[in-house]
């Protein structure tokens, strides 16, 4: 079993890097979210603070590294460029699904990166339906003491471990234990989706028992039925997996609906993410925080310097967005009138 889970994560990077794992027609959304540019923004551009908070961290950019990967060998040269990158830029990092540090000692290294990025915020991952195959708070904890983490986030990917060979799909009553290991936990518990978006009812429902932030990983980004299409040897499923690449919530639809169930809880819009204008799209329409993943991948697997380039690329373009509209900090871009948005 533990060398299926590493070959998985060294495929699936491959995948992620090389082949079409997006959708034809499905999209982020925020090509239907305009800003009205203003002209007089009577703000000095060099004053634009683009710092934050992060679950009562302090951080420099409302950024995330999206969890992406760790298992693999390839994979602990990618974190600890993003380790690095992260602490010198002040991004929160979140690491790969983290089964497998458990089931294995090989390629721990690939989630202890700690060393590299002391001060940032780092989310530790697990698939939430594990918690039906056998792992429960002790083993959470585990996970979260070796990665020396500050959060744990749970990740939903129901139509993903359909597709995947050997996928783990019993969701039955996951709500109950969610709660239960919120409880049980004494660390910020997150959830998310892997691309197909969660909406407000569905983010309510898990706020209402404790979970302290909601990634909404929408659709428009990196399907993750596509990924497992390449990965199957089985005709059926891969036929399946076509029928889904257009399946999801895109990501602006998905931010937009989850603001108005949970109130003033943290929401990470993340899914299809690419630009530091995308990223103020979707801060306006509510969200805290933006994750990026496979946007960043490939800078990942060359090196720091990369990793650091397209980090301050987005940097900038998020703080161009805020003296387009005259915004000088982050809560006056989350109050800004100046966002026009058009549900589907």
């Amino acid at each position: 079993m533990t060398e299926s889970i590493h070959q998985r994560k060294a495929e699936h990077i491959q995948i992620a890097l090389n082949e079409k794992v997006t959708g034809d027609h499905i999209t982020t959304g925020l090509e239907r979210v305009h800003f009205v540019h203003n002209a007089l923004p009577e703000i000095d551009f060099q004053e634009i603070s683009i710092e934050t908070s992060f679950l009562g961290h302090a951080i420099k950019t409302p950024f995330l590294i999206s969890s992406m990967t760790g298992g693999a060998a390839f994979a602990e040269t990618i974190n600890r460029h993003l380790a690095v990158a992260a602490e010198e830029k002040g991004w929160v990092l979140a690491l790969g699904s983290m089964r497998a540090l458990i089931e294995s000692e090989e390629h721990r290294a690939s989630f202890q990166v700690r060393k590299y990025a002391p001060n940032v915020p780092i989310i530790a991952n697990l698939g939430a339906v594990q918690l039906n195959y056998g792992f429960q708070a002790d083993l959470c904890k585990k996970i979260v003491e070796m990665s020396d983490a500050n959060a744990l986030v749970l990740h939903l990917n129901s139509i993903q471990e359909v597709i995947q060979p050997n996928g783990d799909t019993n969701f039955k009553d996951l709500l109950i234990k969610i709660e239960k290991l919120v409880s049980e936990m004494d660390i910020p518990i997150g959830v998310k989706e892997v691309g197909w978006g969660i909406d407000g009812d569905i983010a309510k429902k898990l706020t209402d028992v404790g979970i302290s932030f909601i990634d909404v990983a929408g659709a428009g980004g990196t399907s993750w039925s596509q990924v497992e299409k390449y990965r199957s040897a089985d005709p059926i499923k891969r036929a399946a997996a076509d029928a889904f690449s257009e399946w999801g919530i895109p990501t602006v639809d998905s931010v937009a609906s989850v603001r108005k169930k949970i109130g003033n809880q943290t929401i990470v819009a993340s899914g299809g993410m690419a630009t530091g204008l995308d990223a103020a799209k979707t801060i306006a329409l509510g969200a805290d925080a933006v994750g990026f993943g496979r946007s960043i991948l490939k800078e990942a697997t060359q090196s720091v310097e990369d990793v650091i380039q397209v980090m301050e690329t987005k940097e900038l373009e998020l703080r161009i967005a805020m003296f387009g509209v005259g915004a000088s900090n982050l809560k006056e871009l989350q109050a800004t009138d100046r966002v026009r948005y058009t549900e589907r």
